[in-house]
């Protein structure tokens, strides 16, 4: 018999929201309710337990975790300015931006820019950034923008003297048991689709989805990560149990308090807006997580020791398809009564 959770997205399947779909929703103890349905394309194979999901701007709150265990160790504190660790930042009106703006997305940093279409390279896309105008004067106002997590990256890599995809295996894929997660590209036959890509001509599959990404080699700060459903279950069950071993209690505390006005953001998490929340109004209001433009999310209830992990492709084969809000606003409200 189908669990409500597993007829909700085999109907999102049946409607072409997505061509598959993962999921998993428990506690630090054990899950409640977990599956995996469609195909890796339409038309294609089953997905299954060892798919990979291109986890897009799920990643962020992943290189937040390696930012926060570094000032654990004394390498860097979320009052830096970027120029502490950037030193091509050190004149212009971005030097004095710190590390807690950027993790809040309150840099004044643009978002939503397609830098990858004028910047085919990785220094000029680099340079761009650097160069670039403030939307707004740093500390006034949240603008999400993925600008600010590729500087994390870079910053997170000065810091910590190692390349940002080791920085990950060692605080947060190696401790919380992720064997399978990565920076792409990965193999193309495990991976579930993403897009049918204009700028690349064809349906990306085992590359990520995000073209600024691709332009600076996929392994960045904003997006990049592709892992299978065991893996984001095991970090959705680390933090439901309160971040050990990745963080100790205050770091973490710290890391999910709400820290903005208006949009609620944490460090690197989104916190739950009423209303405006992209995964519905249920959740307890403590709650945190973060969503990824392929239709991915991790989302945490501390109050109830709750996560709740759900994997889409709803881009593929076009990021135009619409219903994912509707989508993830009845999975949520169908996971909070289980």
């Amino acid at each position: 018999m189908r669990t409500e959770l597993e007829q909700i997205l085999d109907t999102g399947r049946e409607n072409r929201v997505c061509s598959a779909a993962a999921w998993s929703v428990g506690t630090a103890d054990g899950v409640l309710d977990r599956g995996v349905l469609g195909t890796r394309w339409h038309g294609g194979p089953d997905a299954a337990e060892d798919s990979l999901w291109d986890l897009a701007s799920v990643t962020k709150p992943v290189v937040g975790l390696v930012i926060a265990a570094l000032t654990e160790r004394g390498l860097l504190s979320v009052e830096d300015p970027i120029a502490q660790h950037l030193p091509a930042y050190a004149d212009g009106e971005k030097a004095g931006i710190t590390v807690r703006q950027l993790l809040t997305h309150t840099s004044g940093l643009p978002g939503g820019t397609p830098l990858y279409r004028e910047h085919p390279t990785r220094e000029a896309l680099l340079e761009a950034i650097r160069t670039g105008p403030l939307r707004a004067a740093p500390g006034h106002q949240v603008e999400y923008s993925s600008q600010g997590f590729i500087l994390l990256g870079l910053i997170a890599e000065a810091a910590g003297g190692r390349p940002l995809d080791e920085l990950v295996e060692q605080f947060v894929s190696t401790p919380a048991g992720l064997i399978g997660t990565r920076f792409g590209p990965v193999d193309a036959a495990r991976a579930v689709a993403t897009e049918d890509c204009p700028w690349r001509g064809h349906v990306v599959r085992g590359q990520v989805h995000d073209e600024n990404a691709v332009v600076l080699g996929e392994i960045c700060g904003h997006a990049g990560l592709f892992a299978p459903l065991p893996d984001v279950e095991r970090l959705g069950r680390v933090l439901a149990g309160g971040a050990a071993p990745l963080l100790k209690p205050a770091t973490h505390a710290e890391m999910i308090r709400c820290q903005t006005e208006g949009l609620r953001r944490g460090l690197a998490w989104q916190c739950l807006d009423v209303p405006g929340s992209p995964v519905g109004t249920e959740l307890s209001p403590r709650a945190y997580g973060h969503t990824g433009f392929t239709g991915t999310s991790l989302w945490v209830e501390p109050d109830r020791g709750r996560y709740y992990v759900l994997l889409t492709n709803r881009v593929h084969p076009s990021r135009a398809i619409p219903g994912i809000e509707a989508l993830r606003h009845d999975f949520h409200a169908a996971a909070v009564r289980l």
